[in-house]
C-alpha cells in the first residue's frame, strides 16, 4: 500500500469522513530540500468530517497530524490541508 493510500485508511478509520481526497504532490518538489528520491514526502489533504464540529483551525490539524504521526516520523516531509465540516463543505468553504 503507497503512502497516499495509508493516509486515506489512517482518517479514514478515524474520523469516518463525509469527503476525503489525498493527493501526491511531491512531483512538484523534486529536487528541493526535504524531497527524497522516489516522492511520498509531500500531501495536500481535503477532509470533511462531523468529527471537526466545534473545532477551531488549529484544532483540527492538530487532529490530522496525530492521526498521521506515524506517516511524519516515516519521511513525510509536507502536508497542506483544509479540515471543513459538512456544514462548512455544502456552504462551498475551502
Amino acid at each position: 500500500m503507497n503512502r497516499a493510500d495509508r493516509i486515506e485508511a489512517k482518517l479514514r478509520r478515524v474520523l469516518s469522513p463525509t469527503r476525503i481526497e489525498v493527493e501526491d504532490e511531491s512531483h512538484r518538489h523534486a529536487g528541493h530540500a526535504g524531497a527524497p528520491e522516489g516522492g511520498e514526502s509531500h500531501f495536500r489533504l481535503v477532509v470533511v468530517a462531523a468529527a471537526f464540529d466545534g473545532k477551531s483551525r488549529v484544532e483540527r490539524q492538530r487532529m490530522v497530524y496525530g492521526i498521521l504521526a506515524e506517516e511524519l516520523a516515516a519521511g513525510m516531509h509536507a502536508l497542506a490541508m483544509t479540515t471543513l465540516t459538512p456544514g462548512e463543505d455544502a456552504k462551498g468553504k475551502t
